[in-house]
């Protein structure tokens, strides 16, 4: 069985344990529901959409992936890529808050991933707000993305209720379709760490860590492999504590981005709400 073959029968199992369809939308009325759908997720302010229906026509007549996801008859979903240059970058992705947990990400991902190998593109690129926990989980121990960049506030301010009144530091990740870790996890696989030019067995020291009060401590970032907690709950923590959400943001963003600054590899994020990260071998001079 060749690997398109293969990924589009693991997308359609995804879909069927989640209770799903996924499937290209088209025609204009379902491009209405579909910033509907944007809109109930990540409610900006009124009269301004999140997306124009009209754009996301132009995206899907122009070759890119627009995908709605569908239960019992409704829209719950929705997934943008646009063709870039690494292949596919995947912009926004979303569902109905009632499916979260019910692995329905996971098979708008795994249709998303069938599509572009059935087109030849073998790379997908997204970013995503490093301090939310579950969704770090879900990218690099559940897919097998591999983080490639931190981005500080890499969309300025926005006003939709998800995003107001923080800055929009983002992770880039790239995952790489073809590669052992995106084939494991189509396969129900957990995916394995990447290999890394670190050296195993070193020493692992805490860079950053929540203290008694809740508050971040900088650590040591000094190791052979760091390690460095997220807030549990950051999105509840932005609502009720916005001062200490900001910390914990500055605070990742001086060890997390600064260690990936440095050319550190992370290699994955553990149950628990940790960034692991390696130290990447000097070459010899």
């Amino acid at each position: 069985m060749n690997g398109t073959r293969a990924a589009a029968n693991a997308a359609d199992l995804a879909a069927r344990r989640a209770g799903v369809t996924v499937s290209e939308l088209h025609r204009p009325q379902e491009m209405h529901e579909a910033c509907r759908v944007l809109d109930r997720i990540w409610r900006p302010a009124l009269g301004s959409p999140l997306i124009p229906p009209e754009l996301l026509r132009v995206f899907a007549h122009s070759g890119s992936y627009v995908a709605g996801v569908h239960r019992e008859g409704r829209m719950v979903g929705f997934c943008l890529g646009f063709l870039a240059s690494a292949g596919l970058h995947s912009h926004i992705a979303g569902v109905d808050d009632g499916l979260r947990g019910r692995n329905v990400g996971f098979a708008v991902k795994q249709h998303q991933r069938a599509w572009a190998l059935a087109r030849g593109i073998t790379t997908i690129t997204w970013t995503f707000d490093p301090m939310i926990s579950r969704n770090a989980y879900f990218n690099l121990a559940k897919l097998g993305a591999e983080p490639s960049e931190y981005l500080p506030d890499f969309y300025g301010s926005m006003q939709d209720e998800v995003n107001a009144g923080t800055e929009t530091d983002r992770l880039m990740v790239r995952w790489e379709l073809t590669g052992p870790r995106a084939v494991a996890s189509a396969t129900g696989t957990p995916p394995p760490p990447p290999v890394t030019a670190g050296a195993a067995g070193g020493r692992t020291v805490v860079g950053l860590e929540a203290g008694p009060d809740g508050r971040p401590v900088v650590g040591d970032r000094d190791g052979d492999t760091v390690l460095v907690r997220v807030p549990a709950e950051a999105e509840e923590l932005r609502r009720t504590a916005p001062c200490l959400a900001r910390e914990w943001r500055r605070a990742l963003r001086e060890v997390l981005g600064g260690l990936m600054a440095r050319g550190h590899a992370v290699t994955g994020f553990t149950r628990d709400g940790r960034y692991v990260i390696e130290r990447r071998q000097e070459n010899p001079t």
